[in-house]
C-alpha cells in the first residue's frame, strides 16, 4: 500500500509513523513534511493542491490522509479533488470540512440537531461583539475561520475582550471575519475522537489537552502544551452520555443534512454541571492529542484508514491499549506570542521508552537539529497508571535541551484528584 499524508507538524508526525507501524509495512509518503518526517516518509514533488493530485495519481497513491486542515478547504478542497480522481481519501469533503472551517456554521449545525452547546451571538463588527456581550464576563469569543488554534480568547473582563476584538476587527490578525460571542461554560474539558464512515462510526481513546503556557493553567493560550490520553479517562457512564447525546446525533446530522463525512472528526467537549456540551468541531485529529493517542492504538491503522475512505467501517482491524500516555510539549522561547528559531537543540539522540515527534524543527548547515518554530518538540511516554506515565514524559523531556525551552511540569497532573 501508498499512502500520502498530507500536513507538516508534530500531529502529521504521529500519524506518518503510527501508519508507518502499520503491519502491512505501507510505503508512506509526505507533504509539504517536514526534516523530521522524511526520515520515516518518503518526500513529494508537488507545490500545490493541483499538482499534488496530479503526483498522486503519477505514483499509484491507494490513500491520501489528511491531517492538516486547511487542505480540506483550500481551492476545491482535498477530499473532493481526490474523489473526483478516484483516490481514497481520509478526510471529508469541503462542504462538510465547514464545521470546522466556520465556527458559525458549527454552531447553526448544533442547534439545528439538538446537541449540547453554549448559547451564542454570531458578530460583524468591532461594536455588534461588544453589544453582544453586553457586559456579561467571562466571555469566550470565536474567530469565525480557521486561525491555527489561535482564533479563541476566553475573556474575563471587558479590557480582555476589547484586546481580542481589536486583533480581529482592526488589525485583522487572522484575515476577515465574523466573531461568536459565546457563553463561558465551566467543567473539565476532555478531547473525543471518533472514526466515521457515513452512518458509522468508531470512538477513539479520549484525551484531555492543556491549552495555557504555564502550569496550572495561567498564561496566554497556546495551540496546546501538552495532552493526557487514556480510556480511563472519564467514566464509562460519561462516555455513553457523550456518545448517545453528542457522536450518534452529530453523526445522524451529517447524514441527514447531506453531509459526506468519512475522516477523525473530533469533539472538544467541555463536562458541565449541567453534563458535556460541545465546545468545537475539528475534522481531523487533534494536535498534540494525537501524539499521545496513536501510541495507544495497536492493530492495522493503514488497512483501516483504507477500507474507511472505501467506505467500510473495519473495527476488527485496530483496538486501544488500556494504559495512559502523556504528551509534554516543549516550546521555544517566546511562544506564544512569538517564537524563536535557531536555537540547537541537545538530547535527541538519547533511546527510551518514549517517543518524540517533532512541531517546529529543522537541520541547521552542520546537520545538527535546531529549533524552527513556536511548538518544537513533543516527548510522549505511556505507562499503565497515569503517575506513571507522567513521571517518565517528564524524565525523557529532562534529556532534550535547547536555550529558551519552556514546558509545562503539570501535564497529566492538574484537573486530577
Amino acid at each position: 500500500m501508498r499512502i500520502l499524508v498530507v500536513g507538516k507538524g508534530g500531529r502529521e508526525h504521529a500519524l506518518v509513523r503510527a501508519l508507518a507501524e502499520s503491519p502491512g509495512q505501507p510505503e508512506v509518503f509526505c507533504f509539504p513534511g517536514s526534516a523530521a518526517i522524511f526520515q520515516l516518509a518518503k518526500p513529494v514533488a508537488a507545490d500545490g493542491l493541483e499538482s499534488l493530485i496530479e503526483w498522486m495519481k503519477a505514483n499509484a497513491i491507494d490513500l491520501c490522509v489528511a491531517g492538516e486542515e486547511s487542505y480540506l478547504v483550500k481551492g476545491e478542497g482535498l477530499a473532493n479533488l481526490c474523489q473526483r480522481h478516484g483516490i481514497p481519501c481520509w478526510g471529508p469533503p469541503k462542504e462538510s470540512a465547514q464545521l470546522e472551517a466556520s465556527k458559525e456554521f458549527a454552531k447553526e449545525f448544533l442547534i439545528r440537531n439538538g446537541i449540547p452547546t453554549a448559547r451564542a451571538t454570531a458578530t460583524g463588527s468591532f461594536e455588534e461583539a461588544l453589544a453582544a456581550i453586553a457586559g456579561e464576563y467571562p466571555t469566550v469569543l470565536k474567530f469565525d475561520g480557521l486561525a491555527a488554534g489561535k482564533g479563541v480568547a476566553v475573556c474575563p473582563d471587558e479590557t480582555s475582550a476589547i484586546a481580542f476584538l481589536d486583533e480581529v476587527f482592526t488589525q485583522r490578525r487572522f484575515g476577515p471575519g465574523r466573531v461568536l460571542v459565546e457563553q463561558c461554560l465551566t467543567g473539565p474539558e476532555v478531547s473525543v475522537f471518533a472514526a466515521i464512515v457515513d452512518e458509522q462510526y468508531l470512538v477513539f481513546t479520549p484525551a484531555r489537552d492543556y491549552k495555557r503556557a504555564l502550569d496550572g493553567d495561567l498564561g496566554p493560550n497556546t495551540g496546546g502544551m501538552g495532552a493526557v490520553a487514556s480510556r480511563r479517562l472519564v467514566s464509562q457512564e460519561m462516555l455513553d452520555q457523550i456518545e448517545r447525546e453528542i457522536v450518534r446525533p452529530t453523526v445522524a446530522g451529517l447524514r441527514k443534512e447531506g453531509l459526506p463525512y468519512r475522516g477523525f472528526l473530533y469533539f472538544g467537549l467541555m463536562l458541565t454541571p449541567g453534563g458535556p456540551q460541545i465546545i468545537e468541531y475539528n475534522c481531523r485529529f487533534g494536535d498534540p492529542e494525537c501524539q499521545a493517542v496513536m501510541p495507544l492504538v495497536r492493530g492495522d491503522l493503514a488497512a483501516f484508514c483504507l477500507a474507511g475512505a472505501m467506505g467500510e467501517l473495519r473495527r476488527d482491524l485496530i483496538s486501544f491499549d488500556d494504559g495512559w500516555s502523556v504528551c509534554v510539549i516543549l516550546a521555544s522561547a517566546g511562544y506564544p506570542e512569538a517564537s524563536r528559531s535557531g536555537d540547537l537543540i541537545t538530547g535527541l539522540g538519547h533511546t527510551g521508552d518514549f517517543r518524540v515527534y517533532h512541531a517546529g524543527t529543522r537541520k541547521n548547515a552542520d546537520g545538527d537539529w535546531e529549533t524552527h518554530g513556536g511548538r518544537v518538540l513533543a516527548v510522549v511516554c505511556g505507562g499503565v497508571t497515569r503517575q506513571e506515565a507522567v513521571a517518565k514524559a517528564q524524565a525523557a523531556a529532562d534529556l532534550i535541551q535547547f536555550d529558551g525551552s519552556q514546558r509545562r511540569r503539570d501535564i497529566g497532573i492538574l484537573n486530577f484528584d
